[in-house]
């Protein structure tokens, strides 16, 4: 199944909007706000890979506040458990 990892930037003070807008997705598995270099991250997964990239560039990417994006696809065949 196709998943990816998606750090986000944005307005200071707006994480938990964002954060609360990012559960209404469907295809969003989990969410959390960090510290560091990016506020939020968020990993998505769907059937396949052309809906995933419509959920990423369509449904988070645009979400009001949001500055900037860096999605990580996961190379699927190369995870292991631990």
């Amino acid at each position: 199944m196709p998943t990816a990892y998606v750090l986000i930037n944005c307005d200071l003070g707006s994480e938990s909007e964002i954060i609360r807008k990012i559960k209404e997705v469907p295809e969003v598995v989990e969410v959390n706000g960090v510290f560091g270099v990016y506020d939020i991250i968020v990993r998505v997964s769907s059937d396949n890979m052309d809906k995933l990239r419509e959920i990423i560039t369509w449904k988070i990417r645009k979400i009001d506040k949001v500055r900037s994006t860096l999605t990580m696809i996961v190379i699927e065949g190369q995870s292991r458990d631990l």
